[in-house]
């Protein structure tokens, strides 16, 4: 016999999909109004200053929407090497990767990855075990977690100059799917994800925001996934 849970954790993301096909998030938005994000407020208005990071002669946002098999942070990796291989220094690039949509759990750390089994609820697996995953796989990857061992995660393309930001909007609008899997509150889930941002991942008013930010800043927009 099925887990339930399981089959709602599991579904979860495709209702999410058909809503937003029949007309948007009209089902989640209003709940998520009454999320109370005051605390959060000077991080969202520091983010305009956060792309002021943005240097280089060579600049590109890559827009993550899915977990796309990594490829969020593939490509910003692969964009330093190519340039490199090209004779251009670290300091003459920036990659700035844009995690909205179903891969924000790529900004989260491992224990909210564990605890609310996002592997699961996003679709995400874990080579090493073959099954969801209950860790973020590209922060610090291991041995297997990328198809060629070379490729690096957030955490060392971040020591790179690499720029990694997170949508708020769809952090509020999935914690509060998840919550109401786990009978849990929406505003508490949602608090505990933001805390869960891993360093250095700025967390920006919404992902399309920080496309037309990155954008405005001199970066070449590429679609990463899904």
């Amino acid at each position: 016999m099925k887990n339930s849970n399981s089959n709602s954790r599991r579904n979860f993301i495709g209702t999410l999909a058909a809503g937003s096909a029949l007309g948007g998030l009209t089902g989640f938005t209003q709940p998520i109004l009454g999320v109370d994000t005051n605390k959060n407020t000077k991080v969202l208005h520091e983010a305009d200053a956060w792309f002021n990071k943005v240097k280089g002669s060579h600049r590109i946002v890559y827009d993550g929407s899915t977990p796309h098999d990594g490829f969020p942070i593939i490509w910003n990796w692969a964009f330093y090497l190519t340039n490199n291989q090209t004779e251009s220094p670290d300091s003459d690039i920036t990659a700035v990767t844009v995690l909205r949509h179903s891969a924000i759990p790529f900004a989260l750390e491992d224990k909210i990855w564990s605890k609310y089994k996002l592997g699961e609820v996003f679709g995400v697996n874990d080579k090493q075990t073959g099954s969801p995953s209950l860790r973020n796989i590209v922060y610090e990857p291991k041995p297997g977690d990328f198809p060629v061992p070379q490729i690096q995660g957030i955490k060392d393309l971040q020591d790179r100059g690499a720029m990694f930001c997170v949508c708020d909007l769809a952090l509020q609008v999935y914690s509060q799917g998840v919550a109401s899997q786990v009978n849990a509150d929406s505003g508490e889930v949602y608090k505990e994800w933001v805390a869960g941002v891993l360093p250095g991942i700025q967390i920006v008013p919404s992902g399309v925001w920080a496309l037309g930010r990155a954008q405005e800043h001199g970066c070449a927009y590429v679609f990463a996934g899904g």
